[in-house]
């Protein structure tokens, strides 16, 4: 993960370089800023794949009269070979209007290794600070620029009364600030998990009519859709 986290840290330290003039130097508002402008730079940097989410789902839009055709075509024939017949018609109906019902996941499992990346890297602030952070059975300095001096400010810094470097399954080690953390949290993980899960639906459900969603493929993405969101939690 060496590859994402040093990255992250550089996007996270450079931000909040550009922050401290206004904010200051040392545990404030900065760091918690730092994260929310990493975001948007990711989000930034996935911008295609939103693109193509979209041409997906317009190319959804565009087949469903014809896959409505094919399901009216197949109503009733449940032999192994008029599925199979069905399914690769289907198929071939995706390919012609260059839609795939996945595509909805794509921005999801692309910011998956970053967000991972961020948990280790806030997960290394503490480590940082007090000059135990390991890595390959080595006690290291530095995680790419983030040194003892910045980590300490960052792992001092709080969101909503929190510890930034915090978490719900480490709230224990905070003893004066464990409620705050576990509620915060909790409230973070039902705003992100529920942001996550009505973006995929609005996208996956807005442009499919009752008549097309008993197939695999929708059945497959509606999968997706309910257990992506629970990845992250």
């Amino acid at each position: 993960m060496s590859l994402i986290e040093v990255p992250i840290a550089w996007i996270l330290v450079t931000i909040h370089n550009l922050l401290v003039p206004i904010f200051g130097d040392g545990p404030g508002p900065a760091w918690p800023l730092a994260i929310v402008g990493l975001t948007i730079v990711i989000r930034i940097l996935i911008m295609p794949l939103f693109f193509r989410q979209i041409k997906a789902s317009r190319g959804m839009q565009l087949m469903q009269p014809d896959l409505q055709a094919l399901q009216k075509k197949y109503k009733g024939k449940n032999d192994p070979v008029s599925r199979q017949a069905q399914q690769q018609e289907m198929m071939a109906l995706y390919k012609k209007h260059n839609a795939n019902p996945m595509a909805s996941c794509l921005p999801l499992l692309a910011q998956m290794p970053i967000f991972i990346g961020l948990f280790n890297v806030l997960r290394a602030l503490r480590p940082l600070a007090e000059g135990t952070y390991m890595k390959g059975g080595e006690v290291q300095a530095t995680l790419g620029p983030l040194n003892a001096e910045l980590a300490d400010a960052a792992n001092r810094s709080k969101v909503f009364g929190a510890p930034l470097a915090s978490a719900f399954n480490t709230a224990s080690e905070f003893p004066s600030d464990e409620l705050t953390i576990r509620i915060v949290a909790v409230v973070l993980i039902i705003v992100m998990a529920g942001s996550q899960f009505l973006s995929m639906r609005q996208l996956t459900m807005k442009n499919m009519p009752a008549s097309s969603m008993d197939n695999p493929m929708f059945r497959q993405q509606k999968m997706m859709m309910y257990f992506m969101p629970l990845i992250f939690v």
